[in-house]
């Protein structure tokens, strides 16, 4: 229970977000913090299970038919990675309070953030491999709309960041369903448990790249690391976040949760390897030469996680519990030089080393606390850096792909750290070092360095005391590797390789920065592959690619373009009728009240055809829909009827609003009409054979007959529409309804909203104008009854919805005023839709049912009605949307327009 309270709070707190940034403004990060430091002690007390080789386990039903679940899991591997993700988070979320303004703080950052950190969390957590891929997908969406709030500048990174790791992100889809189809199970402890039957598979090479791409995408790993650097054009609370703990972090531990699948196979450890080797000396490289401070951590990101999926490869308990304790080590250096570099940006308004001077004079705070992040991003004693340095070197050194795959690993990853030492080196002396350039600054108030000296204090502090580590990393590499016996961490083991390796990587380093300036001449000479060119190469192949095809079916008028696709439905279609083979008899073939309208519909749609009047055809495409309605009243569907009355109505308001100002005469058909004609004859054919066909030759379907034996019994509810709907069917229209929100949102994106009046000619109708007033409370009422009695009777939140909808429109139609958007907002309306709908659904979690499982209120409601009112909302919001859109723009002055006539006759 405590995985799912813990993920549902911090689900909440994202929800939470705008509204405390409203009450507490830019200070709402401390209240965010302080719930990340809660779900973190809630997770830690589940520790001593976790610590004691046990696991802590949560599931609730989903797609029970696919062997789908919401199952979470904590284990030790788990408990590391969301701990990184939450602490170094409450530390983000601190620094914000003081870094953002409070105009950017009422923008989408913090829900964002928080969103980040559940999605990372969930992630780790997830037990399901569909739960999993669900989390990794969100996590890329965030990254991007993170990056996305530095503005124009980050429309080329940010597009760059989304399309290379949504791509890695097919690729762990393809990776989830082969590996269902390999093991028979979405659960990831059972796959993992079964590493016999993924290797024996057919799936196994497939799968292993599969997850290898996706995690070399997601970390930024050589060629796709190009989008991580682009990335730092974000704020650099976002930038801390996402290089420390999240984004970046969910590559390293897919491999790291993978090992026990792949760890022995040679092919694997060889490509883990030698890519992250590749790219750890990329990093480092480009770091070296960069000037901006923002820029040299991007890249020494880049680096670091190189040396991470690098001894990953190696998958030797030595090399994952490296792996786990670099893990933290990197997350509380790096967000430490990321937020103190933001500091100093904020302070001198630079972040380019050959601007600043001398800042530890000034700033002595901030050089202190960059000096020590420095230093153990360097792998010197006694910080937690150093100590992790030292097992990654051991790590590493144990490789045994080849011979001498250890040896040389080694010398490449000292080559890497002397190179991190040098770039470390260039950071504190670039800033802080030299004479005073700005004299008149001062390190900043406390609260603002206060988050930075923390996580730094805490690297300086976990050096020498890592051993009180031991316990996690030796559970979490006990997990991450079943069966290994992984080494004790502690501080100093003695004089070693790994000691000799250390100072071998000082002395380069130091090396390296004395000679700084020729090394600097020499690298900025120098070019090496950075990954931007193959993206660019590849996105303009893609979109030429898409071009050429798009050109297949472009066409310059909208007939010619729908033509092709209705002549492949009336080929496909015909040769389906006629491959149909004997068909069972039909059923009756109905009263003749239903031929009459069927008889009444051919003549409104040969009227359509006729139609030289805009106001016409709008009316008889209103009696062809209120036609259709009859028929399915007819036929005994009287919520599906009723659905498509009201829809009609809509739709003629909406057209109304569409064609104000447009000609009243449409123009001549031209001689195009003939073939026009055929190929509508011939579609509607091929329609009414389809469905003379293939309707009413059947009994009732196993689905229709359990929802007419079983609906009243499970859900109470005798209205069986509504209870497919909202019960059974309560996921689809949970997403439908989220789908309609959406479009609401962008028809406001699309259209001006307006309070003001229309043109006169929209308020001349004093009778309507009247009626709609006596009018629209009544509707208002018939909304809130439709709305009560829908789940018994013919109603429910989509037709009470429309009926309010109606209210608002016709009172627009009659006044010519938009809907207020002080009393009707949409995007309010939308939002709490949203929170009431997914809140009913997700209550049935925390009593272990599945998600949407029905339940009764304390008050007698029932959960049906709460989440009808949700999907009442978010209809009701499109409705809104779409008469504010519309509804903003004057009526054209001009009542008629002619068809147009050609140049010679208006020259006569």
């Amino acid at each position: 229970m405590s995985l799912v309270v813990a993920l549902g709070v911090l689900l909440g707190l994202a929800l939470l977000a705008p509204l405390l940034v409203r009450v507490l403004g830019r200070n709402a990060g401390y209240a965010l913090a302080a719930g990340f430091l809660a779900v973190a002690a809630l997770l830690v007390s589940s520790a001593p299970t976790v610590l004691a080789d046990r696991t802590v386990d949560w599931e609730a039903g989903w797609i029970p038919s696919l062997g789908v679940s919401l199952a979470l899991r904590l284990d030790g591997v788990s408990l590391v990675f969301s701990l990184v993700a939450l602490v170094v988070g409450a530390l983000v979320m601190a620094y914000c309070t003081r870094y953002v303004s409070e105009a950017v703080a009422r923008g989408p950052v913090y829900p964002l953030l928080a969103l980040f950190a559940a999605a990372m969390v969930g992630l780790v957590l997830a037990d399901d491999l569909v739960l999993l891929y669900v989390f990794w997908e969100v996590t890329t969406l965030c990254s991007f709309a993170l990056v996305s709030t530095a503005g124009a500048a980050a429309a080329r990174p940010g597009r760059q960041a989304l399309v290379v790791t949504v791509a890695g992100g097919l690729a762990l889809l393809v990776a989830v369903v082969l590996l269902t189809l390999a093991t028979g199970t979405t659960r990831l402890s059972a796959v993992l448990a079964a590493p016999e039957v993924v290797l024996d598979s057919p799936y196994a090479v497939p799968i292993a790249a599969c997850v290898a791409l996706a995690a070399f995408t997601k970390s930024a790993q050589f060629p796709f690391q190009s989008w991580l650097p682009g990335a730092m054009v974000a704020m650099t609370p976002v930038s801390a976040y996402l290089h420390a703990a999240t984004m970046v972090k969910a590559g390293i531990y897919l491999l790291i949760r993978v090992s026990p699948l792949f760890a022995d196979q040679t092919a694997w450890s060889a490509a883990l390897i030698s890519v992250g080797l590749t790219t750890a000396l990329l990093g480092a490289v480009q770091a070296l030469r960069e000037h901006d401070l923002k820029g040299m951590l991007a890249r020494s990101t880049v680096s670091q996680l190189g040396l991470l999926v690098a001894v990953i490869g190696v998958g030797t308990s030595t090399a994952l519990a490296a792996a786990l304790l670099h893990t933290v080590a990197h997350a509380l250096f790096k967000a430490t030089l990321f937020m103190l570099v933001g500091i100093v940006d904020h302070e001198t308004g630079s972040r380019d080393i050959r601007e600043l001077s001398g800042l530890r004079r000034v700033m002595p705070w901030t050089a202190a606390a960059t000096g020590i992040a420095a230093l153990s991003m360097a792998g010197v004693p006694p910080m937690l850096g150093f100590v992790s340095k030292e097992y990654l070197f051991m790590g590493l050194l144990s490789a045994d792909v080849t011979p001498w795959a250890g040896p040389v690993a080694g010398a490449l990853a000292v080559t890497a750290s002397a190179l991190t030492f040098a770039y470390g080196a260039r950071i504190v002396h670039g800033a802080f070092g030299g004479p005073v350039a700005q004299p008149d600054l001062y390190d900043p108030r406390p609260s603002f360095l206060a988050p930075a000296v923390v996580a730094a204090a805490a690297g300086v502090l976990l050096g020498p005391t890592v051993s009180l580590l031991d316990p996690v990393i030796d559970s979490a590499t006990t997990d991450a590797l079943p069966g290994s016996t992984p080494p004790s961490v502690y501080a100093w083991h003695g004089l070693s390789p790994e000691l000799a390796m250390s100072v071998v990587t000082v002395v380069l380093g130091l090396l390296l920065f004395w000679q700084r300036d020729r090394v600097d001449d020499a690298l900025q000479r120098l070019r090496l592959p950075d990954g931007r060119g193959l993206f660019d190469r590849a996105h303009a192949g893609l979109l030429a690619v898409g071009g050429r095809v798009g050109a297949l079916d472009r066409a310059g008028s909208l007939a010619a373009h729908l033509a092709r696709p209705l002549l492949a439905v009336v080929a496909l279609g015909a040769a389906g009728t006629v491959l149909l083979g004997p068909l069972a008899p039909a059923g009756d073939a109905g009263d003749p009240g239903r031929w009459l309208v069927a008889g009444l519909l051919a003549v409104s749609v040969v009227g359509m055809a006729l139609a030289r009047r805009t106001l016409a055809l709008v009316a008889l495409v209103g009696v062809a829909g209120l036609l259709v309605a009859l028929w399915l009243l007819l036929s005994g569907a009287l919520d599906v009827a009723i659905t498509l009355l009201l829809v009609e109505v809509l739709t003629a308001v909406v057209l109304v609003l569409v064609l104000r100002g447009r000609p009243v005469r449409l123009p001549d058909p031209g001689p195009r009409w003939l073939p026009t004609a055929v190929l509508a004859l011939a579609v509607g054919l091929v329609a009414a054979g389809a469905t003379a066909a293939l309707t009413g030759r059947r009994g009732l379907s196993d689905a229709g007959a359990f929802y007419l034996d079983r609906a009243q019994e499970l859900t109470g509810g005798t209205n069986v529409v509504n209870t497919v709907l909202v019960d059974f069917r309560g996921l689809d229209t949970l997403l439908e309804s989220v789908v309609v929100g959406v479009a609401a949102l962008g028809l406001l994106l699309l259209g001006t909203t307006a309070t003001t009046r229309t043109a006169r000619g929209d308020t001349d109708d004093v009778l309507l104008r009247v009626g709609t007033r006596v009018l629209a409370p009544g509707m208002l009422a018939l909304s809130a009854w439709l709305l009560w009695r829908g789940h018994d009777e013919p109603g429910g939140g989509f037709i009470a919805a429309l009926v309010a909808g109606i209210a608002v429109a016709l009172r627009h139609l009659a006044t010519g005023v938009v809907p207020s958007s002080r009393w009707l907002r949409p995007r309010v309306l939308v939002g709490a839709g949203a929170v009431l709908a997914v809140g009913t659904g997700l209550v049935p979690l925390l009593a272990g049912d599945a998600l949407l499982t029905p339940f009764d209120t304390p008050v007698g409601i029932s959960s049906a009605l709460l989440f009808d009112v949700g999907v009442w909302l978010m209809v009701l919001a499109l409705v809104v949307a779409v008469v504010q859109s519309l509804g903003s723009h004057p009526r054209a002055e001009t009542e008629t327009v002619e068809a147009p006539v050609s140049a010679e006759r208006s020259a006569a």
